[in-house]
């Protein structure tokens, strides 16, 4: 496979009802599968709803290989699509902002947020699996939630190890940037995504939630963009439920890490001067 199709989906999730929850990711996926997506993105904590009520995040909260695994596991297999999704996750009584890709094949791979923002702090526990690829029928895809987007070490981190393109569940919110939007429309969340793409050679794949929750205004902003910072699709409006969807091509991405002899972005990097360490080891 070359070209494939990818699908980033936005909603705004049920605080609360995780049976209502997975009903919409179930409706979503079919409808993006049916769409030709072979790589489908969710929002983050699309399964229990993004709020930061800690009891009610207990009643949703399941361990990594519980109930929404079991139903990621068989809309993969049953689309044959990749999905990745965002769950509260409880191990031994600990929370974590997770997420999870699934494969046709039925592989399982587990990423928990390293980065907590703002009061996601007195809920949840830092990641502690580090950074987290996968190796899918399209690609090998890196991995990461929301915040974790605005440490750059991340994205070039997982670009170093060989991410394909990059997964990012989030729920965009605001009090971070002081202009709610540039003049093009885009949130700094977003604009800053694009910039990843376009200075890691990096496609994103970026699914927000959207609308209102437990008094969290969401920015949706959902979008697609390629391995030149080239935005494909979105960004999503913030109350607008939907997709985004375009055609990634693997030939084109991996040929994005080297524009000519001369250019040659990462292979012209002064490890002499610099490095970065990630999950031990240097690059």
């Amino acid at each position: 496979m070359s070209g494939f199709g990818v699908s980033a989906v936005q909603f705004g999730a049920v605080p609360g009802d995780a049976a209502a929850n997975r009903r919409l990711i179930a409706g979503a996926v079919r409808a993006e599968a049916e769409a030709g997506a072979k790589l489908i993105v969710l929002p983050e904590l699309a399964v229990s709803g993004y709020h930061l009520d800690e009891a009610l995040l207990r009643a949703t909260a399941e361990p990594a290989a519980g109930e929404t695994a079991e139903l990621l596991a068989a809309l993969a297999a049953r689309h044959e699509a990749t999905i990745v999704c965002g769950f509260c996750e409880d191990e031994g009584g600990r929370l974590y902002n997770s997420a999870l890709l699934v494969t046709p094949q039925g592989q399982q791979v587990l990423y928990r947020k390293l980065h907590l923002f703002d009061g996601e702090k007195e809920v949840f526990t830092p990641g502690d699996r580090g950074l987290v690829l996968a190796e899918t029928p399209v690609g090998t895809v890196g991995i990461c939630v929301c915040y974790d987007l605005r440490f750059v070490e991340v994205a070039r981190g997982l670009a170093l190890m060989g991410a394909d393109l990059l997964a990012v569940p989030t729920a965009w919110t605001g009090g971070f940037d002081r202009a709610p939007r540039d003049e093009g429309g885009f949130i700094g969340q977003a604009r800053g995504a694009v910039v990843q793409a376009n200075l890691n050679q990096l496609p994103m794949v970026c699914a927000s939630q959207s609308g209102t929750g437990q008094a969290i205004r969401f920015l949706g902003s959902s979008l697609i963009a390629d391995a030149y910072g080239a935005c494909l699709a979105g960004p999503m409006g913030e109350d607008e439920a939907g997709a985004v969807r375009a055609v990634l091509d693997l030939d084109q991405i991996r040929a994005a890490r080297r524009r000519s002899d001369r250019i040659r972005p990462r292979e012209d990097r002064r490890v002499d001067v610099y490095s970065l360490g990630v999950n031990g080891r240097s690059y």
